[in-house]
């Protein structure tokens, strides 16, 4: 029940494709669902919107402008405020559909966009449910753990210069994703397995992935923070899902977000003996992730919605 749909968002149009539950006639509840750093819709997106479709839940995943299937150039540059408005648009589409619920619309993001989700969640009214998935808290503290000392430095000249050629009217450069030399190349995410792994997404099922981004768009992420709008969701229900060996996206930030989350509808979800990618290149712990999504989605949004209570918990993946 996949179909192609499109729509603008800031005068580009965005491409996605619409997952519909193939029992019943709708009106559906919905989940708006986009991806993190250089992610494309046909990236492990379609396990998480098949689990949200078999709890009678429609999901939209969609390409971010300059991304993936969507137009828009430069390619490959990720604005994190226009991928906001992006989702917003996204939900002003999906409110529209007559086999919508326009009242029932939660919004799903994973890594960078898990950050992307609860700012979404907390600016726009009409979202009722967020899951937010091994999620960037902070930017700018994310690149200094991550690249350590001398990398983050070399890193920092990078989107030094790289300015200072677009300010004198130069065009912006490109840098890898990821590279499996990080200490001599420098990369956005300097961790191997990141590269192994979405290379290899890349042949299997996402063709359309790139692993590379404009340089500005490190500099646009260490200007990120979801800190400044997470005070806001005073009664929206919302789901964190966190790896407990995650020190690519940093567990403790996670955890640091959540408790600052004022509503008392929310719940956070440990999934044991998993880091960042094992969500990825592992099906069983991506398993674990999409379920307990699709379980959420189903109490906050479904038609037998109950009123969820602020609850923590862990759960391991079996082998």
């Amino acid at each position: 029940m996949k179909r192609e749909v499109e729509f603008e968002s800031g005068g580009t149009v965005v491409r996605g494709d619409l997952y519909l539950p193939e029992d019943g006639s709708g009106p559906f509840p919905i989940v708006v669902m986009a991806g993190g750093w250089c992610y494309v819709k046909e990236l492990r997106q379609p396990v998480y919107a098949g689990h949200f479709n078999a709890g009678g839940i429609a999901a939209l995943v969609f390409d971010y402008r300059r991304l993936g299937a969507s137009d828009g150039e430069p390619r490959q540059h990720i604005d994190p405020w226009a991928q906001i408005e992006d989702y917003r648009s996204a939900i002003s589409f999906v409110a529209g559909l007559s086999e919508v619920d326009a009242e029932r619309i939660g919004v799903w993001g994973i890594s960078y966009s898990g950050g992307h989700s609860l700012i979404v969640g907390a600016l726009d009214r009409r979202v009722k449910s967020v899951i937010s998935i091994v999620g960037v808290m902070d930017g700018y503290e994310n690149m200094r753990r991550v690249h350590g000392r001398d990398g983050f430095r070399r890193l920092r000249a990078l989107v030094e210069e790289d300015r200072e050629r677009r300010v004198a009217g130069e065009p912006g450069g490109y840098m890898p994703m990821s590279v499996d030399d990080h200490w001599q190349t420098v990369c956005t995410w300097p961790f191997p397995e990141v590269n192994e792994i979405f290379n290899e997404l890349k042949a299997t099922e996402a063709p359309r992935h790139e692993h590379r981004n404009t340089i500005e768009s490190v500099e646009l992420l260490m200007q990120y923070s979801v800190y400044p709008y997470v005070p806001r969701l005073l009664d929206t229900a919302v789901m964190m899902i966190v790896a407990d060996d995650d020190d690519l996206t940093l567990w403790d930030k996670e955890l640091e977000v959540y408790n600052l989350i004022p509503t008392a509808r929310k719940r956070l979800a440990v999934i044991g003996g998993t880091d960042h990618m094992d969500i990825y290149s592992d099906l069983s712990h991506l398993e674990v992730a999409a379920r307990i999504g699709a379980d959420w989605a189903s109490e906050t949004l479904g038609s037998g919605t109950q009123i969820p209570t602020s609850t923590a918990g862990s759960v391991r993946p079996t082998a």
